[in-house]
Parts: C-alpha cells; sequence; structure tokens
C-alpha cells in the first residue's frame, strides 16, 4: 500500500464514527489462508481495525501456511471465523454456516488459471505431460481439484500425467515459480492471479493463461460452529454494509473486490460435483 493511501487510511479510521471496540471482549478470531495479501501486514492491521470498531469487539487475524490447519482450528473452536476455499467447504458445509461470499469482477464467482511462462510455445494441457508442475495446496479447488478432475475427465491419471509435481501451498507462490522457470506450469487461483496482474504486472506478465475452468463459487467467509448464531448475523451485517462505508470501500479496492453478498450453498454445487466424480476415478 502507498504511504499516501496508508495516511488516508490512518485518517479515516481515526475520524471513524462507528462504536468504539469493547477491550473487556475477547477477540474475534478471523482465520484466513495464504492469499494475495497474506504478506501485507498493514493492510490487515487496517483492515482489523475497521471490523473491530463495527463490531464493538476487538478482530485478531490468524494466518497459516496450508488450508488444513485453518480448517482444523475452525473445526476445533479455535476459530471464529475464516476466510476458506471452497474445496473444503463443501466437504464440511454441514458443520459451517455461510457468512457471507464476496464478489470479484462483478461476480460471486472466479475460475481456475492453468498457467505456463510466457515465453514457451505450450498451447493445451496436453503440452504439459511429462513436465514439472506445481499444485497449490491439497484442498485448493483451483489449485488442485480441477486440474486433477480435467486431467481426469480427459483422459489422463492426475498422478501418472506429469513427470513430477510440488506443493507450493500458497497461489502467489504457484506464480512466482512458473515465472522465474522453477515449474513448468501450475494451476492458480484467477483471483490471484488477476489481482497480481493488478499489483505487480513484472510477475504475472512472465506467465500466460493456456486454459481457463468454468466458473466457481468464490472462496467463502464462513462462521465456525461455535459461533453464536447472534455474532454470526452481526458480522454477516458488517460485511453486507462495508462498501457503503468510507474505509470499507477503500479496504475492499485494496482486496480487488467489489462488495460482499449474502448466498446459499448451491453456489457450489459444481465443486461437490467434481469432487464427487473425480473420487469414484481417483479414489
Amino acid at each position: 500500500m502507498m504511504p499516501s493511501r496508508r495516511h488516508f487510511l490512518t485518517m479515516l479510521l481515526a475520524g471513524a464514527g462507528a462504536a468504539s471496540v469493547r477491550a473487556e471482549v475477547g477477540p474475534l478470531r478471523f482465520g484466513l489462508t495464504p492469499v494475495v495479501l497474506d504478506d501485507q501486514i498493514g493492510f490487515l492491521t487496517d483492515w482489523a481495525a475497521w471490523l473491530g470498531r463495527q463490531l464493538g469487539r476487538p478482530v485478531a487475524f490468524v494466518q497459516r501456511s496450508r488450508y488444513r490447519e485453518i480448517m482444523d482450528l475452525l473445526l476445533t473452536g479455535r476459530l471464529d471465523l475464516a476466510w476458506i476455499c471452497g474445496y473444503p467447504y463443501i466437504q464440511h458445509r454441514d458443520r459451517l454456516p455461510l457468512l457471507a461470499v464476496p464478489y470479484f469482477q462483478g461476480r460471486p464467482k472466479y475460475r481456475s488459471y492453468l498457467i505456463v511462462a510466457a515465453d514457451t510455445e505450450w498451447q493445451r494441457l496436453a503440452d504439459l505431460e511429462g513436465r514439472l508442475f506445481a499444485w497449490a495446496d491439497p484442498d485448493s479447488n483451483s489449485g488442485y481439484l480441477f486440474p486433477r478432475y480435467r486431467l481426469a475427465t480427459d483422459g489422463w491419471h492426475p498422478d501418472r500425467f506429469f513427470r513430477r509435481t510440488i506443493f507450493t501451498w500458497g497461489h502467489p507462490r504457484s506464480v512466482e515459480a512458473v515465472a522465474e522457470g522453477l515449474v513448468d506450469g501450475a494451476a492458480v487461483d484467477s483471483y490471484v492471479w488477476e489481482t497480481l496482474a493488478r499489483r505487480d504486472p513484472s510477475v504475472t506478465a512472465r506467465t500466460r493463461v493456456i486454459l481457463e475452468s468454468p466458473e466457481f463459487g468464490f472462496p467463502p467467509l464462513v462462521a465456525g460452529p461455535h459461533l453464536p448464531a447472534s455474532e454470526r448475523e452481526r458480522i454477516r451485517r458488517v460485511l453486507i454494509g462495508q462498501v457503503q462505508d468510507p474505509v470499507g470501500r477503500v479496504l475492499l479496492t485494496e482486496l480487488n473486490l467489489d462488495t460482499f453478498s449474502i448466498e446459499t450453498p448451491d453456489l457450489y454445487r459444481g465443486i461437490a460435483e467434481m469432487a464427487d466424480r473425480l473420487s469414484q476415478v481417483v479414489p
């Protein structure tokens, strides 16, 4: 974030008229998997401050390098809410109430991008047979489930198609691995790739998208199973109303998101169907 924008946010936060944070109330523990902003501590500090003022309760972000770590914390009550991927959501949707879904480029949807280095001649998934490939995380839809499903439906075994595969444990790291020539290809979240392209085009310019998936429900914000319904509704109202607040809009711009919306679990039906079909082909 540029200093001028940091100053602007600081002034807005200082002058905001929302309710003050009640120091005696324990922090709301908000889990984050590795996303575009996972290393921008200043932004997370600002977002936590804004959320805390709106909720009248401190907010503490909890970051982990792997999706499963966040899911374990969430399901065991050590987190109150989390921003997770649609793939683990459909596996635990009976225990994780939807709070809100981000809108990206006008829709609550995103895609998986299959990327290669920009200076290669590869044009199709088939061109990567026998090469080195990067998965993002075994619990990622766009960085693991979809590309494996696509391979299986095209007649290849996902575990035997590539010469070797690695996990980068983060979509930005997958993009960087392709850009630096450390791997031949990777499957990444379109939101992450597009946001990196806006913030640091020198990295994404060294990659090229050769395959786009169908649209999937955007990674949701969910409540943990132990968060009371009254707290869930209060958090939902704050997230949905963020776009109406001057500071909230600036923070959304930093996230490269339009707003948060209320959606139903049906938004993730495509991911659930894909996971089910893949499990029948590749146990």
